[in-house]
């Protein structure tokens, strides 16, 4: 026992030896780089404790994600933080876990990052090898040549004919509203509508892409029986998905420790998925081409099919349909659950779409044909998405690697207007939440949801809900377009919200960060929606 904590003394002060030195040899050569460019450091922002390397900075992360509250923890980091001239600190150094990064949300360097030296950064092989054991190589997943086939290959699966069969869509929801009976006061049961909207997407997102959906929606229903012949059914793959995600996020906190958050549980969970996209893959290429049709006869677009036309490899289809399952069914599912949260705390902004909607698009039993370009064209629907993506972004923090020396634009120096040098391997951060609140960006009341704001108003850099550049997310309209069908359909058949006991809803008062936020490779609302409608009696 003497000689097992001697060694493991010895290993303790080894480790902090070959990390001290490692870091003061590097610093130097950083330094002599930084003045050869012209660059200046950014300030550092202090070790928050009395642990090295940063790992007081990773508890507080760490403690933030137990509570549910990463992105507001970050904000609020961020804006107590001040230049020398009395300026917003918008980028900064910290250590993790002894190894040097940056964090940003300054638009010019996001841009800088994503889009105008896009080639000199990555994903990275730590975020790649941490997301492979779910994702595999998948666009999500990769970069260089892997991502630019995995893009090239899945692109023209979005094109506007296929996002816009709301015919599709019309289907699903029917179901979800069979899930919403009215009680006989014209009301329905509290419900957690957060569950219905997850449902309901993934019901249309494996239609679209498996050509058959897993109908997740009718399994609460009386009288439902389960179709059988399937080794892993949606109810068993939605749960390992969602953990799943959940131990890659720890991984994600982790840095390059990300490998000590990939246990057996967490390789058993992605086996599951993996078993789940396999029948479907399997499916796929036994049947002949064409076989694929619609109620009428006509061929019938099934996004599998389509793949099956560029690759045969099983694995590669079930890696490219885990990254688009992963968009398609959390991007909307989150959206549609935050924009619920924001028209029950603001009664006049319900009352003001709703009054919209139903003279754009009818009543619930008298409704107009509901298109792609009508619902683009309805500005306010689209105001309500935009200012409810811009408070809660599905992806509210992410990164990049530097895959080779170079360096960001502003954020230098004690003033933050000099360039940055970034060194090969370094990781930045940024946070479109923090950036989206930012009150010299988007005034005094950014913490507040005001979808007039979007008024005549262009957005730049400062608004990347679907990121941006040659990574900007290609289900983007897919996304959109279900979110706003999903609100319409809801507010035509009901006229009322209620929603009281809320963990939210307690909290309204208490600024940003008053929604409790789940934050695995997406961010959804950790309590739920539970809310209550009242049907509309026209």
């Amino acid at each position: 026992m003497h000689n097992s904590i001697l060694l493991a003394l010895w290993a303790l002060v080894s480790f902090i030896l070959y990390k001290t030195v490692t870091f003061v040899v590097s610093d130097v050569r950083y330094r002599k780089r930084e003045r050869q460019l012209g660059c200046k450091r950014p300030p550092t922002i202090a070790n928050e404790g009395l642990l090295p390397f940063g790992i007081s900075n990773l508890r507080k992360i760490i403690k933030a994600d137990k509570e549910m509250r990463v992105a507001p923890y970050l904000y609020d980091r961020t804006n107590g933080l001040y230049s020398e001239n009395g300026a917003l600190l918008t980028t900064f150094y910290q250590n993790v876990l002894g190894s040097p990064a940056i964090f940003t949300v300054n638009p010019k360097n996001i841009q800088t990052i994503l889009a105008t030296q896009f080639k000199d950064f990555g994903l990275g092989s730590t975020r790649n090898s941490n997301f492979a054991p779910l994702l595999g190589h998948g666009i999500f997943a990769s970069d260089g040549k892997q991502w630019e086939n995995s893009r090239a290959l899945l692109r023209p699966q979005f094109a506007r004919e296929q996002v816009s069969d709301l015919d599709l869509e019309e289907r699903h929801v029917q179901n979800m509203m069979r899930c919403l009976p009215v009680n006989p006061d014209g009301w329905t049961s509290t419900t957690n509508i957060q569950t219905l909207f997850f449902r309901l997407t993934i019901d249309s997102a494996t239609e679209f892409l498996f050509g058959h959906s897993v109908d997740s929606q009718l399994s609460d229903l009386p009288g439902y029986t389960s179709k059988g012949g399937m080794e892993v059914d949606e109810k068993d793959f939605a749960i390992a998905f969602d953990k799943a995600q959940a131990y890659l996020a720890k991984g994600a906190r982790m840095g390059d420790g990300y490998w000590m958050a990939h246990n057996a549980e967490m390789r058993a969970y992605c086996k599951r998925c993996h078993m789940f996209i396999d029948q479907y893959v399997n499916m796929a290429l036994s049947k002949p081409k064409g076989s694929s049709t619609t109620g009428n006869g006509k061929q019938k677009y099934v996004f599998l099919d389509a793949l099956t036309e560029s690759t045969r490899d099983p694995v590669e289809l079930r890696m490219q349909l885990l990254n688009i399952l992963l968009a398609g069914r959390d991007t909307t599912a989150s959206l549609l659950s935050y924009v619920f949260i924001m028209l029950y705390e603001q009664p006049a902004i319900f009352k003001k779409l709703r009054n919209i909607i139903l003279e754009e698009f009818g009543t619930y039993e008298n409704s107009k044909e509901i298109t792609f370009s009508g619902l683009k064209s309805c500005n306010y629907l689209q105001w309500c998405l935009s200012e409810t993506l811009r408070l809660f972004p599905v992806v509210p923090i992410d990164g990049r690697r530097a895959l080779v020396d170079t360096t960001l634009p502003t954020g230098g120096g004690p003033d933050g207007h000099s360039p940055v040098y970034v060194r090969q391997g370094m990781q930045v951060d940024y946070s479109v939440y923090v950036m989206h609140r930012r009150k010299d960006l988007w005034g005094p009341d950014a913490d507040e949801f005001k979808p007039e704001r979007w008024d005549g108003r262009r957005s730049g850099w400062e608004y990347l809900p679907f990121n941006g550049g040659p990574r900007i997310c290609i289900g983007q309209q897919f996304a959109l377009t279900e979110a706003g069908f999903v609100i319409v359909r809801l507010l035509q058949r009901f006229e009322e919200m209620d929603g009281q006991g809320n963990s939210w809803e307690s909290k309204k008062k208490g600024g940003h960060g008053f929604v409790r936020q789940w934050l695995t490779l997406t961010s959804c609302p950790a309590d739920g929606v539970n809310i209550r409608l009242k049907e509309a009696r026209h």
